[in-house]
């Protein structure tokens, strides 16, 4: 018993689904091939908005920093889950869960900022068309990302010592799939109102600050398109924003749901689902609904693709000149 005690110290034991093994393997391969896909996904968007000469805009910019975002923040945790979920090891490091811990916090919050900054770009695009280029110059794209990266990265470094600070009084089982906030928060075996407190006042600063923005923004976003007298314009103007407007509607409502009621309040097993969505559905979707519903976007995939079948054409026809 001893020898256990002491094999655990620094580490954690990641419950997640164990008091359901048949869910376990279901599990794994479903998140296997949904990581695999987002994987994929992710780093086609990336490739395209870069290899395309007519993707260089701030918007692809912008979707090429969310695209590695969410490829980052799903690598966090997620290769970590598929090995808890293939057998009957279920710890982690203390380092390995502080870093953990440190990335989602800090990708989430660059996340949160990052969908700010795109819905600027959506409004500079549809209200001020003229001025576009000009208003959304690189200077300003590169700045605003920094400065979402930067605002993302300060608020874990504040709010990930907090956490991992709480007296845990030799509690090792993490009652969750990852380290994260909530169920760390849980394990403390003192009062944690000032510390939820703290990470309320901290949540409404990264996380409903942007989104009060990006309401505001798609305000005037919705009034600069009824002011459009043709049909055609108006149904441009809405799928131009329709993508990114989908993506902060996955994003915010779940992330509000878990971090504006941290510690106790919430449903553990809920959480958990709701967790997993959020760290592999979201992140999966992403690529599709830009692709899906962005003729730019398919129409770079098709020059790309169209390119290389030339390529492979020339390749194949060459010999036969010589012969």
């Amino acid at each position: 018993m001893d020898g256990t005690n002491e094999s655990t110290q620094g580490n954690f034991i990641l419950l997640g689904f164990s008091d359901r093994p048949h869910l376990e393997r279901i599990l794994f391969v479903v998140i296997l091939i949904a990581y695999l896909l987002t994987l994929v996904g992710n780093t086609t968007i990336i490739l395209v908005s870069r290899l395309d000469p007519h993707l260089h805009t701030p918007m692809y910019f912008f979707l090429t920093h969310l695209s590695f975002l969410d490829l980052s923040f799903t690598t966090s945790s997620i290769p970590q889950l598929l090995y808890n979920l293939s057998g009957c090891d279920k710890t982690i490091s203390y380092t390995g869960c502080a870093i953990q811990l440190f990335l989602f916090l800090g990708l989430g919050g660059v996340e949160c900022l990052l969908l700010a900054v795109m819905a600027y770009d959506r409004f500079v695009a549809v209200c001020k068309p003229l001025h576009y280029m000009v208003i959304m110059n690189p200077r300003l794209c590169l700045g605003l990302v920094l400065i979402a990266w930067g605002c993302g990265v300060a608020n874990s470094l504040a709010m990930s010592p907090v956490t991992l600070r709480l007296p845990r009084c030799g509690r090792h089982s993490v009652d969750h799939f990852l380290c994260e906030m909530p169920a760390l928060i849980r394990m403390a075996c003192v009062n944690t109102a000032a510390v939820e407190g703290t990470v309320f006042v901290l949540a409404v600063g990264i996380v409903l600050s942007p989104l009060v923005f990006i309401l505001v923004s798609y305000g005037y976003i919705v009034r600069a398109v009824l002011q459009i007298q043709s049909a055609s314009g108006r149904q441009k103007a809405f799928n131009t924003c329709g993508s990114h407007l989908t993506v902060v509607s996955l994003f915010y409502g779940n992330i509000i749901y878990m971090y504006m009621q941290p510690g106790n309040s919430s449903s553990q097993d809920q959480g958990k689902f709701l967790t997993l969505f959020y760290n592999i559905v979201t992140p999966l979707l992403n690529p599709l609904i830009y692709t899906l519903r962005n003729k730019e976007v398919k129409g770079a995939l098709r020059r790309l693709l169209l390119h290389d079948r030339d390529k492979e054409g020339v390749r194949v026809k060459g010999p036969d000149r010589h012969l």
